[in-house]
C-alpha cells in the first residue's frame, strides 16, 4: 500500500508514541465501541470487566461484545508491534475472529447472504461481488496520499460494504487504525456522546457515498492535544 503521510496537520510519525497512547486508552475504546452499539455500559463497569471480573445487570452477549473489543485491540497492537500489520483480506478475517466472535453469524470469513442496512435503502454486494469489493476498496485506500484519508476511507467503504455479517462498523474502525498505528500516527476513536450524530452521518453516507461530512467528523475526533504532541 502506498506510503501516506499527515498532510493536513503537520504531524511527524511516532510509533511508539501513537500505540503508547491507544494502549492507555483501551478501557475508553472498548467503552465508546459498545455504547456506539446501543449497549448501556458505564466506564467502570467496563474497567471491571477487563480486570475479569464480572458484573450484573448486563445480558452475556453484551459483557461478550466488551470482552471481544478488548482482545481484538490487544491483537492489533501486537500485529503492529510485530510489523505484520496490512491492509489485506487475511488481516481483516483474523481481526473479525476475535471481534465478532459468538456475535456475527459467521466469524472470519466474508459472508455467504444478502444484507440491508437499517433505516437506509444502501443495497450492500451481494455475496459474489464481495472480492471484487474488497480489491476496490483496497484499490482506492491504496490511492490516498494522506494517512488520514487513506484510514478513514478504509473504516467507510468497509462499512458500506458490509462484508460481513455483522460487525462491521467496529472491523472498519480497527482496520483504520490499524493504518494509523502502523504509520506512527494517533487513532480515531468515536466517543460514546457522539452517538447520534455519528449515526446520522452514517447513514447519510450509506445512501450517498459521499464521504465528504463523515471525514470532517471523523478528524474532529481526534484530540487537538494529541496532534501537538506529534508535531
Amino acid at each position: 500500500m502506498t506510503t501516506a503521510n499527515d498532510t493536513v496537520w503537520g504531524m511527524t510519525s511516532n510509533p511508539a508514541m501513537a500505540k503508547q497512547l491507544a494502549v492507555r486508552d483501551v478501557p475508553s475504546l472498548v467503552y465508546d465501541a459498545v455504547n456506539l452499539e446501543g449497549v448501556a455500559m458505564t466506564m467502570p463497569e467496563v474497567q471491571t470487566l477487563l480486570d475479569g471480573i464480572t458484573v450484573g445487570g448486563h445480558k452475556i452477549s453484551d459483557q461478550n461484545m466488551a470482552l471481544n473489543q478488548a482482545d481484538a485491540w490487544k491483537y492489533l497492537f501486537s500485529l503492529v508491534s510485530e510489523n505484520s500489520f496490512s491492509f489485506t483480506k487475511d488481516v481483516a478475517l483474523a481481526i473479525h475472529i476475535i471481534a465478532g466472535k459468538e456475535e456475527a453469524l459467521e466469524w472470519g470469513a466474508f459472508r455467504t447472504g444478502n444484507v440491508t442496512i437499517s433505516g437506509s435503502d444502501h443495497e450492500p454486494p451481494s455475496p459474489k461481488e464481495l472480492e471484487q469489493a474488497w480489491s476496490d476498496i483496497q484499490q482506492e485506500v491504496s490511492s490516498c496520499s494522506d494517512i488520514y484519508d487513506q484510514a478513514i476511507t478504509a473504516f467507510l467503504r468497509m462499512a458500506r460494504a458490509q462484508l460481513f455479517w455483522d460487525v462491521n462498523k467496529r472491523m472498519g474502525r480497527f482496520m483504520m487504525n490499524g493504518i494509523l498505528l502502523k504509520a506512527g500516527f494517533p487513532i480515531i476513536n468515536v466517543p460514546a456522546k457522539k452517538q447520534k450524530e455519528f449515526n446520522q452521518l452514517m447513514l447519510e453516507f450509506y445512501e450517498s457515498g459521499d464521504m465528504s461530512p463523515m471525514n470532517t467528523f471523523l478528524r474532529a475526533c481526534v484530540n487537538p492535544k494529541i496532534i501537538e504532541n506529534f508535531k
